[in-house]
């Protein structure tokens, strides 16, 4: 390791007893020097987190969160810098540090978790080695760095930290990856956390445990937390105030149950009604939107910059920058930069709430049919069952959502309807009626373009030399209707739709942010007119605003095109909002299937149960919050009788563990494959609701 020894580094922080807050940004302005000119992507920003507190920054992808935290840390890219502004951490002037200084706040007073722990772990190094070597910068011998090591995964709920010492980070869950990366970031007993998008990728139950160690360790070390977030649910559920960014500027401040309870600023109001609440449906109605998008870095000079995307702006707003208002609230001061603080929840909507049209109770004919679909993958000298058996019908024009755990198998099962992967012997396809080649090398031209996928990451799928424009027009090309003006014209028709700004058709994907990338790669998926769509964790990485016009999109086009939808996401909310039917997979089995609502409103499967108790809702009132013990077993190794006893809740005995659960009819297509029958299953779940 290059430089002092960390002996060497200064002592950093505040003595014990100091009140100096734990982050103090006053003033602060940040500029990134682009094409020959520096654009300002912070302006003025002034925020404080007490020791102790969790502080919350929301806003949409490319408002300034993660260059705030950047700067924090004096960690921002070379053609970055702070052109004003104070940043303290526990009371020491973060500019003033010399090169030992800040290497010793960083060793030493905070630390850092990142949305991808899979990118912030070294894939060619152990566990032990990665963790160890955090401990060792504080100054620890080796030895006592591999005992601290098995300590701190324990505090973090790893219950096996000898075996996940020796492991490598492509061997673990992205849960057990990001605890993994939270026990490194705790190593040196941080006075601040700094946490960004730590739960994006992670399901339901594994993203309740994560936000579970994070209020548990926070209560235990005393440190303050500076959690960056798009999903609102976590940041109202987790932090005591929170701040709005948009383009750069904080625009509302406030006690958290006071910003969400009641928001001074209509982008706060716009970014809440875009979530799919819950109970909301497609049925019963379109989505709210924010219309336009963020404005360019520095191109808004006078008056307020929310101006041009408000229904409530006027000329005052246009030509007056508003100042920070305040006013007292239940929990507190709050803050807001508008001239209309007062009535900021009269902001007309966006969208009409008229339900969207459906079918009526025409007989629709099946688009997809899967009968027997299993797969077993090689593993060393292991066969692993991804897939057991699953079967299901696609009607024309229906969405049918999958959930279940990270390794429930339902990425394997859309990728053998895709054909990318072959199922094993006695499985069978078809496609409209006609049968379905198993392999996508064996299918027509029709047929592979009738299904389509959409990925979670956008970088494995996207071409990073080409231009948007041309990653668009390629799939376009395939239609032999489309030529010339008409095929510039659905071009703009398709990227407008998903909210891509005509400004990044000259782009190449590299230059785009995650959300861009994935608007793009919808974009592409639907220019082939396809029939069935598979769409994989698709708004995962967006934020709520273009979530919310990435479903509207999805719905208009279901409702006007008859395509199907085989939607795979870990939003329990996202799921209800789009699905017509939903499918629940436990290692590679559906436990549960039957309409939306049936699902949702139970009777459920245990498993689904506990699913549904660990999804965070701004304005519902929880059922308790339900553990699952233990991991997900492995599908080398599946428990016997019924796969989901070892961390089942409401286990009943012995039969549970020797006889495979039969499949109990709820009514109304409702399949429930657990050995409780229906009608006790729904006493015992609305005597603990």
């Amino acid at each position: 390791m290059n430089g002092p020894p960390p002996s060497a580094f200064p002592t950093f922080g505040a003595a014990k007893g100091d009140q100096a807050d734990a982050l103090t940004i006053v003033g602060l302005t940040v500029s990134y020097r682009s094409r020959g000119r520096e654009r300002e992507v912070l302006q003025d920003v002034t925020l404080r987190v007490k020791r102790g507190e969790t502080y919350g920054l929301v806003g949409e992808s490319g408002c300034g969160k993660s260059t705030a935290a950047l700067a924090v840390l004096r960690y921002l890219p070379r053609n970055g810098r702070v052109k004003a502004g104070r940043i303290s951490i526990g009371g020491r002037d973060v500019a003033a540090l010399d090169a030992d200084a800040l290497r010793g706040m960083r060793a030493s007073a905070v630390s850092m978790v990142y949305q991808d722990p899979g990118r912030a772990l070294n894939p060619s190094l152990t566990i032990a080695r990665q963790v160890s070597e955090a401990f060792e910068v504080t100054g620890v011998s080796a030895d006592d760095a591999i005992a601290r090591t098995a300590d701190m995964l324990r505090r973090v709920r790893i219950a096996s930290p000898e075996r996940v010492m020796e492991s490598y980070p492509h061997q673990l869950s992205g849960g057990m990856q990001q605890r993994v990366v939270i026990a490194m970031a705790l190593a040196c007993n941080p006075e601040l956390l700094i946490l960004d998008e730590p739960t994006t990728g992670l399901d339901a139950t594994v993203e309740a445990e994560v936000l579970d160690l994070i209020v548990q360790l926070r209560a235990e070390l005393g440190m303050a937390v500076l959690f960056i977030s798009h999903n609102l649910a976590v940041i109202g559920r987790m932090c005591d105030r929170v701040g709005v960014l948009y383009a750069g500027k904080l625009v509302e401040e406030g006690a958290s149950a006071d910003v969400f309870a009641q928001p001074r600023h209509p982008y706060t109001v716009g970014l809440l009604r875009c979530l799919p609440r819950e109970g909301r449906s497609k049925e019963t109605g379109r989505l709210d939107t924010i219309p336009g998008s963020l404005p360019l870095p520095g191109s808004i000079t006078q008056g307020c910059i929310f101006a041009p995307r408000c229904k409530l702006a006027d000329e005052r707003c246009l030509r007056d920058a508003p100042p920070p208002y305040r006013v007292a609230s239940a929990h507190g001061d709050q803050m807001a930069r508008c001239h209309y603080h007062e009535r900021a929840e009269t902001l007309p909507r966006s969208t009409d709430e008229a339900p969207v049209p459906v079918a009526n109770g025409e007989e629709l004919p099946l688009a997809l049919s899967a009968r027997n679909l299993s797969k077993t993958f090689r593993v060393g000298d292991e066969d692993v069952r991804a897939v057991h058996d699953v079967s299901l019908d696609l009607v024309q024009g229906e969405t049918l959502g999958l959930v279940g755990e990270s390794g429930s198998g339902k990425t394997t099962l859309a990728k053998l309807l895709l054909g990318l992967v072959s199922p094993d012997k006695g499985a069978t396809l078809e496609l409209d009626g006609a049968r379905l080649p198993e392999r996508v090398t064996r299918r027509s031209g029709e047929q592979v373009k009738s299904l389509q996928i959409v990925f979670q990451n956008p970088d494995s799928a996207l071409n990073r030399a080409h231009s948007v424009r041309r990653l668009i027009a390629r799939s376009l090309s395939k239609l032999a209707a489309l030529h010339g003006q008409a095929k510039e014209e659905r071009l703009r028709a398709l990227t407008e739709a998903v909210r891509l700004p005509e400004r990044y058709l000259g782009s190449r994907t590299r230059q785009l942010s995650g959300g861009l990338k994935q608007r793009v790669a919808i974009a592409r998926a639907f220019a082939g007119d396809p029939r069935v769509v598979v769409c994989d964790e698709p708004t995962s990485a967006l934020d709520v605003s273009v979530q919310a016009a990435i479903l509207n999109l999805l719905a208009d086009l279901q409702r006007e095109r008859r395509v199907s939808y085989v939607f795979i996401s870990h939003d329990l909310h996202v799921v209800r909002y789009l699905s017509d039917r939903i499918a629940v997979l436990y290692l590679g089995r559906i436990m549960e299937i039957g309409r939306a609502a049936d699902v949702f409103d139970g009777p459920q499967h245990p498993y689904t149960e506990a699913l549904l108790s660990s999804v965070p809702a701004l304005d519902a009132a929880h059922a308790k919050r339900i553990r699952l013990s233990g991991e997900l077993p492995s599908a080398a190794n599946p428990p016997s009788g019924c796969v989901f006893h070892t961390r089942c809740p409401r286990k009943i005995g012995d039969i549970c563990e020797t006889e495979t659960p039969p499949c109990r009819d709820a009514g109304n297509d409702h399949a429930i494959h657990c050995h409780i029958p229906v009608d006790e299953l729904r006493a015992l779940q609305r005597q603990e609701s």
